[in-house]
């Protein structure tokens, strides 16, 4: 009887994508052959999460999670929108954003944890959805905000059921108290978030780089003018704060009168706004286009 270690194991789980157990099993009965077990495994239909992983997971939803002065969010993905309107699908971004609450940021973290009533790891639970459902999916990334008091309070646009939808926004309010006045701030911050998509919260936490892009780019086109140098530099330092009002989410206009300005409307609740998250279902994930019309024509072609 050939030996089992965890480094086969391990290298047949990463092959297959099939549960620890079920590979040290296929390993057992083939007697330490990989490709053996490869097939004892496929004969199971255990492997199928297997044929999945090289789609391209663009869809799926935004799922976010709340408790006492804490609150998280996942995306979740999968290949095509139709799952997101699938109940097991939705009950999985629900627990997996329940458990981001307490394992974190960390989607290894988040993948290697228990999941509910069901004996094995999160990880394991997204292999069996992925066989059952039959698209290829993938934890993508998870965030976590909290405060010592206060609210981190939610809000999702485009939802198909409270705490899932397209986007999601996490804003964590400092403050006395966290009653309905503050959440209900927090939830009017979210729906701004959502529609403004600032960069930063503040000017201090604007990135280096964007902004020194931003000043050489304004540099020279003030240097067109033609004006002294005292005059371009002021020309530069107007709009660096134009700048900032664009990207930074304090100093943006507060798209629900269009006047005030986000940190004035803060400051008056008394609260003070510490963080925020935006996460845009499948943002940044280059997305396979098709042309469905040069697809009709070369199946006709090739019918005729």
């Amino acid at each position: 009887m050939a030996e089992i270690t965890a480094a086969m194991v391990r290298d047949l789980r990463e092959k297959t994508g099939a549960g620890m157990m079920d590979v040290k099993k296929a390993l057992v009965e083939s007697n330490g052959d990989a490709e053996a077990a490869i097939d004892w495994l496929r004969k199971k239909g255990l492997s199928a999460a297997a044929k999945k992983s090289g789609r391209v997971a663009a869809e799926g939803l935004i799922g976010v999670a709340s408790a006492g002065t804490k609150a998280s969010m996942v995306e979740i993905n999968a290949e095509t929108d139709f799952v997101a309107r699938n109940e097991q699908f939705q009950g999985f971004v629900e627990t997996v954003a329940k458990i981001a609450l307490e394992a974190g940021e960390s989607v290894e973290t988040i993948k290697a944890a228990q999941y509910p009533g069901a004996g094995h790891t999160v990880a394991e639970e997204l292999t069996r959805l992925i066989a059952t459902i039959g698209e290829n999916m993938t934890i993508r990334r998870a965030r976590v905000l909290s405060v010592g008091s206060g609210a981190v309070a939610t809000y999702v646009h485009s939802a198909v059921k409270p705490g899932l939808g397209k986007i999601g926004v996490l804003a964590a309010l400092e403050a006395a108290d966290g009653g309905d006045a503050i959440l209900t701030l927090g939830r009017q911050i979210g729906m701004h978030v959502a529609a403004a998509r600032p960069e930063a919260l503040d000017v201090s936490a604007v990135d280096n780089s964007a902004l020194e892009r931003e000043r050489a780019v304004l540099t020279e086109q003030a240097q067109a003018s033609g004006k002294p140098p005292a005059v371009i530099e002021k020309m530069v330092e107007g709009r660096i704060r134009k700048y900032y009002e664009e990207v930074v989410l304090l100093e943006q206009v507060w798209v629900h009168d269009g006047e005030s300005r986000v940190k004035a409307v803060v400051q008056k609740s008394g609260a003070t706004l510490t963080g925020f998250a935006r996460f845009q279902l499948g943002e940044g994930i280059e997305k396979e286009t098709s042309d469905f019309a040069a697809e009709v024509a070369a199946a006709a072609g090739t019918a005729g």
